[in-house]
């Protein structure tokens, strides 16, 4: 079911439930700038043999609120909109699934809304904590000088975005799909063009957001809370990852309590459909546990 749910004044979110409606709910935070799309059917389809799973498009992304530049927002508005579209839903408590930024939402909500997390599953991101991250020879390595985005990435990020119609845009995201996926599988060019082509038509328009990488970051940090929480948390080590690069998922292991480690062999930024299986089944081995 497709709904249409308020979250601040002026402010609405779109939001889709799919699977049985009284299975366990699974909630999927996406990352910056990425429609709720951006997590593909036939994932969502398994993981609703056993969830109900409950995707929304962030604000300023998708069928969702545009009005960043009138109404800004820090990134840790993004978090409190993942536990307003469960109030509204009825959900008292949840299994979480973030990627990228949706990563960090969920850390937050880890830290700061326990109570209605059943589980976390944390997937291409960095760790909210100043824990230094320790090596398997003992080294410790302050998260700051962990590395960093992969160059390649840097560049395509650093060209000027413009507006040259849908069919180029919809070819600089294919682009940016290759880029985000790694090194390690091949690339399906055709699948990622026609899941943001999906995306486009959802939306309605072409452009690209930049609100996400505009807000204010601040206040993001939960080095304590995350040290100690009792939300069981499982991370999911990406080798060919360019965005969080090992071994930035080990280090967010560390710094979670109790968190479990699954590496998905091959995995990049993305989400192609090579690891859909193993990724699906990760998360529901992990959720049936929770």
């Amino acid at each position: 079911m497709e709904r249409m749910v308020d979250v601040a004044p002026g402010v609405r979110l779109w939001v889709e439930d799919r699977g049985a409606a009284g299975a366990p709910p699974l909630l999927m935070i996406m990352g910056a700038q990425a429609s709720g799309l951006g997590w593909p059917d036939e994932l969502i389809d398994t993981l609703g043999t056993h969830h109900h799973v409950i995707r929304y498009d962030h604000r300023d992304t998708g069928r969702s609120t545009w009005r960043f530049d009138e109404q800004p927002y820090p990134l840790t508005r993004l978090a409190e909109d993942a536990v307003t579209v469960l109030d509204r839903l009825g959900v008292a408590r949840a299994h979480v699934v973030g990627m990228s930024l949706g990563g960090m939402l969920a850390q937050l909500l880890v830290a700061d809304h326990p109570d209605r997390l059943l589980s976390a599953t944390l997937i291409g991101t960095a760790a909210l904590s100043t824990i230094p991250y320790v090596s398997p020879d003992g080294t410790r390595t302050p998260p700051e000088e962990l590395p960093g985005v992969a160059p390649h990435l840097l560049e395509l990020w650093s060209r000027p975005a413009e507006d040259q119609g849908p069919e180029a845009e919809l070819e600089r995201r294919v682009e940016h799909w290759q880029a985000l996926g790694g090194d390690q599988l091949p690339f399906d060019a055709a699948y990622a063009r026609a899941l943001e082509r999906k995306i486009i038509e959802h939306t309605g328009h072409h452009a690209t957001s930049t609100a996400h990488a505009r807000a204010d970051t601040s206040g993001m940090d939960r080095t304590e809370p995350l040290a100690r929480t009792d939300v069981p948390t499982l991370v999911i080590s990406a080798p060919a990852e360019p965005v969080a690069p090992p071994p930035h998922a080990h280090h967010l292991a560390q710094t979670i309590h109790g968190a479990r480690l699954v590496e998905i062999p091959g995995m990049g930024h993305a989400l192609p459909p090579q690891i859909h299986a193993p990724l699906a089944e990760a998360i529901l081995e992990h959720t049936a546990k929770g």
